[in-house]
């Protein structure tokens, strides 16, 4: 029995582990350092690394499940669905 959460953007119950999906993400395959900063990244360095991750996602067929599951999950680190840790925390607000 896969677990699920209620997804904060849109009410509506997601899976809590992303096994159910990931398998068919764009990521797969690419170093997890193009989705998580490395301690102490600033700057434009971040920004380049954040755009990388977003291009990946956008070509996702599994995006919204992705987006719905760290925004659901409360995923605080890394880019998940396109979004980074800073877009997750202004939608959260």
């Amino acid at each position: 029995m896969i677990s699920a959460v209620r997804s904060a953007q849109s009410g509506k119950e997601v899976a809590a582990e992303p096994s159910c999906w990931q398998k068919y993400a764009a990521c797969g395959g690419v170093e997890a350092a193009v989705f998580f900063s490395p301690e102490g990244e600033r700057g434009n360095a971040r920004s380049r690394r954040e755009l990388q991750a977003r291009r990946i996602c956008q070509t996702c067929p599994v995006l919204g499940q992705c987006r719905e599951y760290a925004l659901g999950a409360g995923e605080l680190y890394g880019t998940w669905g396109g979004m980074s840790e800073a877009d997750r925390r202004r939608h959260a607000q």
